[in-house]
C-alpha cells in the first residue's frame, strides 16, 4: 500500500497489493429486502454545528415532497436522531428479514444505536473499528425496504466512520454543514478535500446559526460573525448554498421530538437541486 493511499482504488494509478480487488468489493452488501436509490451523507468537520438538524430537516422535507425517506444515524457515540424525531423511547425489533427500522409519525425510517440500547442515556464506549462495523451492519442487516432518499448522519471529522461510510455505502453525494466562524472555513476545506479524495460530489453547503432576526426591528444580526459560506462554495465550485438562522422554534421542535412539524424554507432550494439531480 502506498504511503499516501486514499483508499479509493478507482482514482489511483498505483499497482499495489491493495488494488488486487475491485472498488466494488469494498461496498458492504445491502439487505436483500432493501432497495435504497439515493444515499446522501451529511458531514461536518467539527461537532456542534447542526449536522443532525440538517439531516432531520432534509429527510422530513423529502418525505413531505412524497418520497420514501430514511435516516441512518452513523454518529454512534453521539446519536441524537431518535430524540429529534420523537422515537427515542422506541426499540428496533428483529425479524426474519432483518432488523426493522423504527418509523416516525410521518413514516420516515430510522436506525440508530439508541434504538438498540436499554436506555438512551447509556454511553457507547467502543473503539473505532467496532463503531465502524456497527455502521456497516446498519446498512447490511437492517430491512430498509424501498427508500428513495436515505440521509446518513455522520460523526464529525474525517476518521474511521466517515471513511467506512464512503467506502462501504453507495454514497451519491454529501452535504456539508458549517457555521459562520472564520475558523470553520479551514475545517470545511478538510471535508471538501476528503470528498474529492473519495470521488464523492459535494451537493451543497449549509451554514447553520447564520444569523438572528430580531422580532422588534426585523433586522438580521450576525451573532457569530460575517458569513464566508459563499466564497468557500465558489472556491470549490459548489452551487447549492443554504443558511439556517438562529431560531428559537427550531430548538423547541427538536426538544419535543417534533422536527417533522418544523417548516424549513431555508432548505427548499437545496432539496429541489437534489431532486432535479437524482429524481
Amino acid at each position: 500500500m502506498e504511503e499516501n493511499c486514499t483508499h479509493n482504488c478507482s482514482s489511483c494509478g498505483s499497482d499495489c497489493s491493495s488494488k488486487a480487488g475491485e472498488e466494488k468489493s469494498l461496498l458492504a452488501p445491502s439487505n436483500s429486502y432493501s432497495q435504497v436509490k439515493n444515499v446522501i451523507a451529511v458531514v461536518s468537520g467539527k461537532g456542534g454545528v447542526g449536522k443532525s438538524l440538517v439531516t432531520a430537516l432534509m429527510a422530513s422535507k423529502m418525505n413531505k415532497a412524497g418520497y420514501q425517506t430514511a435516516v441512518l444515524d452513523a454518529d454512534i457515540t453521539g446519536p441524537s436522531i431518535p430524540k429529534v424525531f420523537g422515537v427515542d423511547h422506541s426499540r428496533a425489533e428483529p425479524s426474519e428479514m432483518g432488523l426493522m427500522p423504527v418509523l416516525t409519525k410521518s413514516a420516515t425510517r430510522i436506525m440508530s444505536v439508541n434504538l438498540l440500547l436499554e436506555s438512551s442515556s447509556t454511553p457507547v464506549v467502543w473503539r473505532g473499528p467496532v463503531i465502524a462495523g456497527v455502521v456497516k451492519q446498519f446498512w447490511s442487516d437492517v430491512c430498509w425496504g424501498d427508500v428513495d432518499y436515505m440521509f446518513v448522519d455522520m460523526p464529525p471529522g474525517t476518521g474511521d466512520v466517515p471513511l467506512t461510510v464512503f467506502q462501504s455505502l453507495p454514497i451519491k453525494g454529501i452535504l456539508i454543514v458549517t457555521s459562520p466562524q472564520e475558523l470553520v472555513g479551514m475545517i470545511v476545506e478538510k471535508a471538501v478535500r476528503m470528498a474529492k479524495m473519495m470521488d464523492v460530489p459535494v451537493l451543497g453547503i449549509v451554514e447553520n446559526m447564520s444569523y438572528f432576526v430580531c422580532d422588534e426591528c426585523d433586522t438580521k444580526h450576525k451573532i457569530y460573525g460575517e458569513s464566508h459560506i459563499e466564497e468557500i462554495a465558489k472556491k470549490h465550485g459548489i452551487e447549492s448554498v443554504a443558511k439556517i438562522p438562529i431560531e428559537p422554534s427550531i430548538a423547541r421542535h427538536c426538544d419535543k421530538g417534533a422536527v417533522e412539524k418544523l417548516e424549513s424554507p431555508w432548505l427548499d432550494d437545496m432539496a429541489k437541486d437534489i431532486i432535479s439531480r437524482f429524481g
